[in-house]
């Protein structure tokens, strides 16, 4: 009869075994997340420029499975953010305090959609190291600091492909 009292009791003061993950986003998780999600658009603009602008093919190859991987990503997150009900964006401000939301700068990226051939190979490739290079950093934050496993999983997730990729196009850079 005391354990149904203390069930009972448990069940009514909306305690559960486990945390809610689903329907609360941590303030970490939520800012990694709104300041991801415009850096991977920016990423995937980047990589899609590569489609009739480089000239090797290996660039093209891996200029591809980057947007393909950042638009499954971005979807996640996108979804996550909903399902918790917070917004996709923060308003601008939000994230000066901590670096706000690391981006290309737009007159490079410009520049970049001017150029063709080894030239645009070698520039995106040199872009993209930076800007893969803030997603390093951006993963490793959320990794070391925030609340949900499946968001930390996906910083490391991150963290990991993306070292990989950097790694990748430095060696590309001997060739092009």
């Amino acid at each position: 009869m005391r354990f149904l009292v203390l069930l009972f009791a448990f069940m009514v003061s909306g305690c559960s075994a486990q945390p809610d993950t689903v329907l609360r986003g941590d303030p970490l998780d939520v800012m990694f997340l709104q300041m991801m999600l415009p850096h991977h658009q920016q990423g995937v603009e980047l990589a899609s420029l590569a489609t009739d602008r480089a000239e090797d093919g290996r660039v093209r190859m891996l200029a591809a499975a980057i947007a393909s991987t950042q638009r499954t990503e971005a979807e996640t997150m996108r979804n996550w953010l909903t399902a918790w009900g917070q917004p996709l964006t923060a308003p601008p401000d939000a994230h000066t305090g901590h670096g706000g939301v690391r981006r290309s700068d737009p007159e490079e990226v410009g520049r970049l959609a001017a150029l063709t051939g080894r030239e645009f190979d070698r520039r995106l490739l040199n872009v993209l190291i930076a800007h893969q290079d803030d997603a390093v950093q951006l993963a490793r934050w959320e990794a070391a600091g925030g609340a949900h496993q499946e968001v930390k999983d996906l910083a490391g997730r991150i963290e990991q492909s993306r070292t990989a990729q950097i790694t990748l196009m430095r060696t590309f850079l001997d060739g092009v």
